[in-house]
C-alpha cells in the first residue's frame, strides 16, 4: 500500500546535521505531546499555554540530553575500573545522577516559568515531574522504535 501512496524513488542520504535536526524536532514534538496532555488530563500538571509547553519541551529535551552525557560519561569512567567497587559505584552514581539531575531539571523549569508550569503533588510536585519524565522517555521509545522498524 506505501508503494501506491509513495512514488518509488530513491531518497538522498541525510547528512548528519539533517538527522540531528529531525531527531530531536521528532523529540520535542513527543515531549511536546507528552506535557500536553498530561496538562488536559492530570490536574497534577498546569501548563498556561501551548506556547509555554513548547518552550518547556525544548527546555525539557536539552537538560534531558545533557543529563544522559553526563550519565554516560561517568559509566564509562567506572567501566574502564574493575572489580565490584568499580560496578557499585557505577550504578551508585548512574541513580544519584538520573535522580539529582531530575531536581535540577524541575528548578530550572520552576526559574524559567515560574507559575506558568506547576507539577503539583507529593513532595513538591517531584513525584509527578517524575512519572510525566518517565513517560515522556517510553514515548520516546516507543517512537523510535517505530521509525527503525520501517526502514
Amino acid at each position: 500500500m506505501i508503494k501506491k501512496i509513495l512514488p518509488e524513488k530513491q531518497f538522498d542520504s541525510h547528512t548528519n546535521h539533517q538527522q540531528f535536526f529531525m531527531r530531536y524536532t521528532l523529540a520535542v514534538l513527543v515531549d511536546l505531546t507528552v506535557l500536553n496532555l498530561f496538562d488536559e488530563f492530570w490536574s497534577h500538571v498546569l501548563i498556561d499555554s501551548f506556547l509555554i509547553s513548547l518552550f518547556a519541551a525544548i527546555l525539557l529535551q536539552i537538560l534531558l540530553q545533557l543529563t544522559i552525557i553526563i550519565e554516560h560519561r561517568i559509566a564509562n569512567y567506572f567501566k574502564s575500573k574493575s572489580g565490584i567497587k568499580a560496578k557499585v559505584l557505577r550504578v551508585l552514581s548512574t541513580w544519584a545522577v538520573l535522580f539529582i539531575s531530575k531536581l535540577i531539571i524541575l528548578e530550572a523549569i520552576n526559574i524559567s516559568f515560574g507559575d506558568q508550569v506547576l507539577f503539583t503533588g507529593p513532595v513538591h510536585g517531584l513525584v509527578v515531574f517524575i512519572v510525566v519524565v518517565i513517560t515522556i522517555l517510553i514515548a520516546e521509545y516507543i517512537i523510535t522504535r517505530i521509525y527503525k522498524s520501517l526502514a
